[in-house]
């Protein structure tokens, strides 16, 4: 059973709940993250999440996105998923974190989540795990901000939200 971390809106621990029943009847909010990944050309390393998925499934979104455990800090968590999901592991920087929740009619479940968001670099070849990831593929930034524009429905909710946001990070 994997338990993940209940928090206030201040991002303060308040307990622990297995992670299918913390998105069951609107969701707890819990911590969380995602992990926006770059190569040196600029593009950003997006998946299709996998159909298999308890939520979201084979919606686009950006590198790696999922929660600590209980017990596990969140930069420590980064590096394990990424590894677990793509197969390889980066520095990680945390630029900034937001709340949202949003409801997936597909399996009735909530997301509501104070996700920490996290920038990286890498230039080599990935190594996808197919449980997690259904595609993945390396895109032009200004083609991404039209097709997200254009194709919403084709994005996970969280990643429209922190798109732009990262890429005024980018900026700086």
């Amino acid at each position: 059973m994997e338990e993940i971390i209940l928090v206030d809106e201040n991002d303060n621990e308040i307990g622990f709940m297995e992670k299918l029943e913390a998105h069951q009847d609107g969701g707890r909010l819990h911590r969380c993250f995602s992990i926006f990944v770059f190569n040196s050309e600029g593009k950003m390393l997006l998946q299709k999440r996998a159909k298999v998925k308890y939520h979201f499934g084979e919606l686009w979104a950006n590198t790696c996105c999922s929660h600590p455990n209980k017990g596990e800090e969140t930069d420590v968590a980064v590096h394990r998923k990424l590894m677990q999901e793509f197969g390889f592991d980066t520095e990680l920087k945390e630029v900034f974190t937001f709340i949202y929740k949003a409801y997936d009619a597909g399996s009735q479940l909530t997301e509501h989540e104070f996700d920490h968001v996290f920038i990286g670099t890498f230039d080599g070849e990935p190594k996808p795990n197919p449980e997690e990831i259904g595609e993945y593929d390396w895109v032009e930034i200004n083609w991404l901000k039209k097709d997200v524009q254009e194709n919403p429905s084709k994005y996970s909710p969280w990643f429209k939200i922190a798109l732009d946001k990262v890429l005024k990070h980018l900026e700086k």
